[in-house]
């Protein structure tokens, strides 16, 4: 398949790379980033777009991706898929698809879960938003990129999955780690904590599989100096979009604006800019009640 690629960062250069390795042939174009090995490189995203069955986006938001859809859709012909695998707003993702459709294309928007890592591996989960047909059309790449595809319903539901997800992900890692801190200061040793929480029924992912105490469970950030697996500012990004998707809903979710606080609060006004979100946990070690 002749494929675009637009947004070549950490995330989408080995996701392009792996279509490459499948025997696909990719047109890429970024406006920083270097052209992964064996991606063919554009002068602007147009040029990417322009003549391929499908068309890939991996954008920082939803401005960005509103833009770069006005430029690349005139340049696509009908029938052509249009996978946006960025994280973005609701709104912008269906005000793209409503464009997309309106063009002939097949959009679907199919936010990733699974990190740089999972990039890299081919082990990402695509929450996919579409019609029937534009999900049936990405689904023998998205089987390339990653290991799961979930079709989630009409355009904007893969981003609504991927903004759900992640407020439950923060808002269960700050639980996580006010527990470790609470056990510490009660003399509870953390290895004791885990072996009981996570065979009990405060089991969870973050206890289970990315426990935010160094040398506990399975290897994760913690340890190695909470370098970032996945970073405290894109949590705080998609926390807010929960809130920004919470309020045009009319939905009440106080744990989501707790949440949402409390990662503003560690990455613009402390120190966890650049960190991974579970280094929460030394930031609550080193806090009092207040």
């Amino acid at each position: 398949m002749k494929i675009g690629f637009i947004g070549l960062g950490n995330m989408g250069a080995p996701m392009a790379a792996n279509l490459v390795a499948a025997g696909h042939s990719v047109t890429g174009f970024d406006v920083a980033a270097p052209m992964p090995e064996d991606v063919t490189a554009a002068a602007s995203a147009a040029e990417a777009a322009a003549g391929r069955e499908l068309v890939i986006t991996m954008l920082p938001n939803g401005e960005i991706l509103r833009a770069v859809a006005a430029e690349i859709i005139p340049a696509m012909t009908q029938g052509t898929g249009f996978v946006d695998c960025s994280t973005v707003d609701v709104e912008s993702a269906r005000a793209v698809a409503a464009d997309a459709e309106a063009a002939g294309l097949l959009p679907v928007d199919a936010p990733v879960s699974g990190g740089i890592g999972g990039a890299a591996a081919g082990t990402l989960t695509f929450m996919a938003g579409g019609s029937a047909e534009a999900f049936a059309k990405a689904r023998p790449l998205f089987e390339i990129m990653g290991q799961k595809a979930v079709h989630c319903g009409p355009s904007g539901n893969g981003q609504a999955a991927k903004i759900c997800n992640n407020m439950i992900l923060g808002v269960t890692m700050i639980g996580t780690c006010e527990a470790f801190a609470l056990a510490d200061k009660l003399g509870l040793s953390r290895q004791a904590m885990f072996d009981v929480v996570s065979t009990s029924s405060g089991y969870s992912w973050t206890m289970n599989a990315y426990c935010p105490a160094p040398g506990i469970g399975p290897t994760s950030p913690a340890d190695n100096g909470y370098k970032p697996g996945f970073a405290a500012d894109l949590m705080l990004k998609d926390l807010r979009l929960s809130q920004q998707a919470a309020e045009a809903a009319d939905a009440d979710t106080p744990m989501g604006m707790a949440a949402t606080e409390l990662y503003e609060e560690f990455v613009e006004r402390e120190d966890g800019a650049g960190k991974d979100f579970s280094a929460m946990l030394p930031r609550f070690e080193s806090r009092r009640r207040s």
